[in-house]
């Protein structure tokens, strides 16, 4: 699929399934694939949140399911692996998801400790709270996945060596 015009000509399915990776409520994605073609991706992006504040709290638990908490990077130290486990235990265990941020915007060095901090600030959440934190985050996180996919992403797969 290529760029904005390939996912307005997409077969439903395939524009689906681009959209899964982005957010994983099939509601979700169904929903924005029906609304094609976007005249642009400013578009597309507007209609992926406005979809993304109409989950229900099925369609969040489904896409929050699918959710897996970042692993450091190997080369991050040993302590800062250990802590930001065991952080992303203590929050799934209060919370039964996975901790979902959206580092856009955030340099590469300070990744870790916007996740760690994020973790930590959050875990005093009530449930209810948190949920509507993590929904946010999660609409962040599928625009920034979906912007990604139809611009930059598309430029990586498709440039040669």
């Amino acid at each position: 699929m290529r760029g904005l015009t390939g996912f307005n000509a997409a077969a439903p399915v395939e524009a689906e399934a681009l959209l899964l990776s982005c957010c994983h409520s099939l509601r979700w994605a169904e929903r924005v694939a029906a609304h094609r073609p976007y005249p642009t991706l400013d578009a597309l992006l507007a209609a992926a949140d406005e979809a993304g504040y109409d989950l229900s709290r099925a369609d969040l638990d489904e896409a929050l399911a699918a959710e897996s908490s970042a692993l450091p990077h190997p080369d991050a130290p040993p302590a800062a692996r250990t802590a930001l486990r065991a952080a992303h235990a203590a929050y799934e265990s209060s919370f039964g998801h996975a901790f979902v941020i959206s580092l856009d915007g955030v340099r590469p060095g300070e990744r870790l400790d916007q996740v760690l901090a994020g973790i930590r600030s959050r875990l005093g959440n009530e449930p209810e709270e948190e949920r509507v934190i993590a929904a946010d985050e999660l609409r962040r996180l599928a625009r920034a996945r979906l912007a990604f996919r139809l611009t930059e992403g598309l430029t990586a797969r498709h440039s040669g060596p």
